[in-house]
């Protein structure tokens, strides 16, 4: 057993077979597996397995069971296809035997197919706060990681700059591991919790990886809540860099947990 681990320990995965992969990093967490650190395990898993030069554009993913941080963790990858253009992947996270989660991404090479393609967005980029005007934040979950704050009147924040404290490589699967593993970290729905209900665990979710980013640099997270229904909440997430640039968008569905008196 080791203390929480680095976000680069979580992605120290060992291969046991053809498109096999297993977790290395174990720690006691009594709050259990966190739902971005199998996200970011179960993508970098897929992405060993795509031919070099390409990256996700996307994934899509449930959450079935609680993972356990103090077991290893197998990641099965299967191979769809790889095409002209883009390769499909699904994987498979289980515990024991159990799943825990399921994944399915799609990578393609940077630039789109044919070359030089439009790179624009539909809005301009906003106006963002300095992240060293705004409050810090510990999170002592999620030690690779420093936070600045914008809002301060809910249990999580929903409008915050992060960026990984743990120097990175320069290989662009690692950052976008590291994108789907902070894609989790907040929730939208604080604003909804009250005195019965309260957020409960993740069900689904899914990113966009529009551009690369460098996940060592400051980079923008904003949530906004949509709708609340069936006992569920569902949200989504822009991910911005320091200029405003548009990197990744989520969309994620939260279970809503009634609080124990």
């Amino acid at each position: 057993m080791t203390d929480l681990p680095s976000i680069l320990d979580l992605l120290d995965l060992k291969q046991l077979d053809d498109d096999q992969y297993q977790s290395q990093a174990l720690y006691e967490a009594d709050w259990g597996m966190f739902g971005g650190q199998v996200a970011a395990q179960s993508l970098y898993a897929a992405g060993l397995t795509v031919p070099d030069g390409r990256l996700p554009h996307s994934l899509h993913a449930y959450f079935v069971r609680r993972g356990d941080t103090s077991r290893p963790a197998v990641f099965q990858v299967d191979r769809d296809r790889d095409g002209f253009s883009f390769s499909a992947r699904r994987v498979t996270a289980s515990q024991d035997g159990e799943v825990i989660f399921t994944l399915a991404a799609s990578f393609t090479a940077p630039g789109g197919r044919g070359g030089s393609m439009p790179d624009e967005d539909a809005e301009p980029a906003p106006v963002l706060p300095a992240p060293d005007a705004l409050v810090p934040w510990a999170h002592p979950k999620h030690p690779s990681f420093e936070f600045r704050v914008a809002d301060k009147e809910w249990r999580l924040p929903t409008r915050f700059w992060l960026r990984c404290t743990t120097q990175l490589p320069d290989d662009p699967l690692v950052h976008a591991a590291v994108i789907a593993y902070t894609s989790d970290i907040s929730s939208a729905l604080v604003p909804y919790e009250n005195e019965r209900t309260a957020t409960g665990p993740s069900l689904d979710h899914a990113i966009w990886f529009h551009r690369p980013a460098r996940m060592d640099g400051w980079t923008w997270q904003e949530l906004t809540p949509h709708v609340v229904a069936g006992g569920r909440g569902w949200y989504t997430v822009t991910i911005r860099t320091a200029d405003g640039t548009l990197v990744s968008s989520v969309t994620q569905e939260q279970l809503l947990a009634i609080r124990r008196r």
